[in-house]
């Protein structure tokens, strides 16, 4: 088959690969139809997460049909339409019991990598990196899907890819950077990051309530965007975001704040500088100017949403104003098979069209050029998704 493989530091190549096979009977095999190119694996491709081997398969936002099951496989069959979620959970630990299923104990086989980094492993991902499970990602004609009892969704008949693809990671990860806001009416949320995951922290902000939200960010064609879900914007090139902030809230600040930016972010002034001068120096692993942004302008007593993506260490972290100003951090990434019924409910009943962001459609043949433009925000590109 053919698959887009990570071949070193801002270089992906599409070439022929062996087909995945059944390895375990609760396993799955899903004929790729739809997959994307998320902003997280941009921080593989510009080299920043460690443990990348020449040739993995890449992605984990992907949907298709299942050509064919392990024998234990219950709620799966031949010819089923599926989105598959970026967590790999086996859904009888303590974690997935919980819920958490981004931190499954069991499906990380190369646990032992992510403990010296993190202390304890989260669950395996799909074309992530041989720290989170080594295992193939999406980015190909087909996948094998472990769990699949635990993972997949059926598409309804007459839902397109693009309305229900990205139900696979973005608009999980941005409802549950909302959701752990604990939103009340009349909240104002602020997010930093207009990219695809913040556009949908954006409207699942108001779909839980939110009377505000106001979003940040550089680029126009983002802000624009958010404008459409009726946000107010901020170009923080042009303003102070802290002044104007301020401004906005009668001078208490957002009740919430999601990060929704990571490990790249993009700084201003002596803070941008040392921070990409010490990530160059391997002196720290993350640039965090947004998060400390957002740690600084939320309201006495309210909550930072931390769902951009990090990988190891930062500096300069704001744990005085945390602390003294008794607010509440909750981050992680999305425990997407939590997720997954609720917002299918919601595009059924039409209250989003997860489509919107969608602004280029390639080939999987043309997944070099798709990063090539995702990255450098090339005409304007929101989404990149990719056809088999």
């Amino acid at each position: 088959m053919r698959a887009n493989c990570w071949m070193g530091k801002n270089d992906v190549r599409v070439v022929d690969v062996p087909d995945p096979k059944i390895l375990n009977p609760h396993d799955a095999i899903v004929r790729i139809t739809s997959t994307a190119i998320c902003g997280s694996d941009l921080h593989l491709y510009n080299g920043f997460i460690p443990t990348m081997e020449k040739g993995d398969i890449l992605g984990h936002e992907f949907m298709g049909e299942v050509v064919e099951v392990g024998r234990e496989v219950r709620k799966l069959k031949v010819g089923d339409r599926v989105v598959v979620p970026f967590p790999i959970a086996c859904g009888k630990c303590l974690s997935c019991e919980s819920h958490l299923f981004s931190v499954c104990e069991n499906s990380n086989p190369n646990a032992w990598m992510a403990e010296k980094l993190w202390g304890y492993s989260p669950a395996g991902i799909f074309g992530y990196s041989h720290m989170l499970g080594g295992y193939a990602g999406g980015q190909a004609e087909y996948a094998r899907v472990p769990y699949a009892d635990v993972g997949p969704i059926k598409v309804p008949d007459g839902m397109s890819d693009e309305q229900a693809l990205f139900l696979s990671d973005i608009f999980p990860t941005g409802y549950m950077g909302a959701d752990n806001c604990n939103i009340k009416p009349g909240d104002t949320i602020a997010v930093w990051g207009c990219g695809p995951v913040g556009q949908f922290a954006i409207r699942s902000a108001f779909m839980l309530g939110a009377e505000r939200v106001i979003a940040i960010d550089r680029f126009a064609y983002r802000l624009r965007m958010a404008e459409e879900a009726g946000a107010e914007t901020l170009d923080y090139e042009e303003v102070d975001v802290h002044d104007a902030l301020k401004e906005m809230t009668g001078g208490r600040g957002p009740d919430g704040c999601i990060d929704a930016v990571g490990m790249e972010a993009h700084g201003l002034g002596l803070a941008g500088a040392y921070d990409r001068a010490k990530q160059a120096l391997s002196l720290e692993t993350d640039r965090t100017f947004a998060l400390r942004q957002a740690i600084m302008n939320c309201r006495n007593g309210g909550t930072v949403s931390v769902i951009g993506v990090y990988g190891g260490f930062i500096d300069k972290f704001p744990m005085g104003s945390v602390v003294n100003r008794s607010l509440t951090i909750k981050a992680g990434q999305a425990h997407v098979q939590h997720y997954m019924p609720i917002l299918m409910e919601r595009i059924q009943k039409g209250e989003i069209d997860p489509s919107f962001c969608v602004t280029h459609t390639m080939r999987l043949e043309d997944a070099p050029k798709g990063y090539d433009i995702f990255l450098n925000k090339q005409d304007e590109c929101m989404k990149v998704v990719l056809k088999t």
